[in-house]
């Protein structure tokens, strides 16, 4: 639930980066933080492990402009993406406005993908939330990695392991190139901040 500051009218908004371990969450904030810097207002927080993962979040706020009378202030956040921290993903959702699914396109990571948006279903549910109501955009990352050999899954494939129920927007994308990493935020930003819009009526 975005967090609204009627003296001051900001609504602070928050978006999280959720995905199986290593598909690439943290490489978008990387490359947002890094596209859009005139646009931020604070450094990015990067908390790593030994493995190099993110143990807890990555958090990028931006300012977004103003609606309805109000500025829209922007939060990042990335989950860990290793399945020994699903409580502190669980944590990271909390108070979710808006979520950013990051695919692995690789063949073999196909199973881990399924599982890792399971369990974001379940986690949404223990705060009473439902994944087919909350703004909710797929990334389909690293679809680059077939032109070096690397077998990735159709994202004909993707869209029916992931997409089919949801019926959500999705793009393929490469994080490490930025290919749709900001056609990917563009979205989830829009349909987020057209929620928000509807609760601050």
């Amino acid at each position: 639930m975005s967090f609204i500051n009627l003296k001051e009218k900001i609504v602070q908004v928050k978006i999280v980066y959720y995905g199986p371990g290593r598909c690439g969450k943290t490489t978008n904030l990387e490359y947002i933080n890094k596209a859009y810097r005139k646009q931020i207002s604070s450094e990015m927080v990067s908390l790593k492990t030994h493995g190099d993962r993110t143990l807890f979040f990555d958090f990028l706020p931006f300012n977004m402009g103003k609606v309805k009378g109000y500025d829209v202030k922007i939060q990042l956040y990335t989950v860990p993406g290793q399945v020994k921290y699903n409580a502190t993903r669980k944590l990271v959702l909390r108070g979710v406005d808006g979520i950013v699914f990051v695919a692995d396109a690789m063949e073999k990571q196909r199973e881990k993908n399924i599982r890792s948006l399971n369990q974001l279903h379940e986690n949404l549910q223990s705060y009473k939330e439902n994944i087919f109501d909350i703004p909710l955009v797929l990334q389909y990352n690293k679809v680059d990695l077939g032109q070096h050999g690397i077998p990735i899954l159709p994202t004909s494939v993707l869209e029916q392991d992931l997409n089919s129920r949801l019926k959500v927007p999705s793009f393929e994308a490469s994080a490490i190139t930025g290919y749709n990493v900001a056609a990917t935020l563009k979205k989830i930003i829009s349909s987020t901040v057209v929620s928000i819009q509807k609760k601050l009526l």
